[in-house]
């Protein structure tokens, strides 16, 4: 059974085949440099990008290969959540195709995705139910626990700005550039100085699973600004300190959870997920209380890719987790 999967929710342009359970290519277009420019993702920009690059992407996925899309069983698409302009276009290419070839279409929620990107080059025995998994991105922060793979329960999400924002916003601050989590980090794993506690841990109620980074964005402004011009030094330490406040009320809120659901398992995914001191903090207090810890594989399977749709599909088909074949897809909540 082939798999191809297409992933346009945001400015990535990724496009994967897969062979059930095992990806076998993907190909990605990055837009990075292009929203450098503006500091953050412009839908529009981003949409009209996804639509010059999507076909070369599709062509170096069946070269890598040497596939043809007559070899193809079934598509996957996502289709919710993500900026309705880009996920269009991934849409309607993926619709298209399926109606001229004559194979389903299936809709997949990119949240989920990034949680099944821990089965990436993994067994499906080694991840372990019932867990609670925590999802970090640009826009959503939450912990769910999941009874079985395709049962899950959101206990907790943030109030405000998600961490990726709140690392994108500080880097901004800074004048660093964008994206900031990859900055913020770097910049952070070169201070060698003192811990100071900078900034304060914002951890709401600590029994509940929410989170809130508004106020530590607002401390690190009043920090920036009391120090006027920033030396090299001052941005070390800056990053370090807010890192270190983002990550602690991640891990703690992870832990408590995995605690008050009484699991052995914890997961952890999307992009922060990629983040060194995270994973270390996390692995770190997951060893002390005897979970095991599951993170994505690779630093490309934390980022926005058509892997962890693709694998999603795969186990959705597998476990018939689809009511019907699907021919036109749609934007959900449309």
């Amino acid at each position: 059974m082939k798999i191809l999967a297409f992933e346009t929710s945001c400015d990535d342009t990724s496009i994967a085949l897969f062979e059930n359970e095992v990806l076998i290519s993907m190909n990605t277009a990055s837009q990075i440099k292009i929203h450098n420019k503006t500091g953050g993702v412009v839908p529009e920009v981003a949409s009209r990008e996804h639509a010059n690059v999507i076909f070369d992407v599709l062509d170096n996925v069946l070269q890598q290969w040497n596939s043809i899309l007559q070899d193809i069983d079934y598509i996957a698409v996502t289709t919710f959540p993500g900026l309705i302009p880009s996920l269009l276009t991934g849409i309607t290419v993926a619709s298209t195709l399926s109606q001229t070839l004559n194979i389903p279409v299936l809709e997949i929620d990119h949240i989920q995705a990034h949680i099944f990107s821990n089965f990436l080059e993994r067994q499906e025995t080694d991840i372990k139910f019932p867990l609670v998994c925590l999802t970090v991105s640009w826009g959503h922060n939450e912990i769910y626990h999941m009874k079985s793979m395709f049962e899950k329960e959101k206990i907790g999400q943030t109030q405000d700005d998600a961490a990726w924002e709140a690392f994108d916003k500080v880097a901004k601050m800074m004048w660093l550039g964008y994206p900031g989590g990859p900055i913020i980090s770097k910049l952070a794993s070169e201070y060698i100085w003192k811990w100071n506690n900078l900034f304060p841990r914002v951890f709401l109620e600590k029994s509940e699973f929410g989170f809130s980074f508004s106020g530590l964005k607002s401390a690190v402004k009043r920090e920036v600004d009391k120090r006027w011009e920033l030396s090299i030094d001052d941005q070390r330490e800056i990053s370090y300190e807010f890192q270190s406040a983002v990550n602690e009320v991640l891990s703690y809120k992870l832990i408590q959870a995995a605690k008050q659901k009484e699991v052995q398992t914890i997961l952890l995914a999307w992009w922060v997920s990629a983040n060194d001191d995270l994973n270390r903090k996390i692995e770190s207090l997951a060893r002390e209380e005897w979970y095991n810890f599951f993170a994505p594989k690779k630093k490309l399977f934390c980022m926005d890719n058509a892997a962890m749709i693709g694998i999603l599909a795969y186990y959705r088909i597998k476990y018939n987790m689809f009511e019907h074949q699907i021919w036109w897809v749609r934007v959900w909540g449309w």
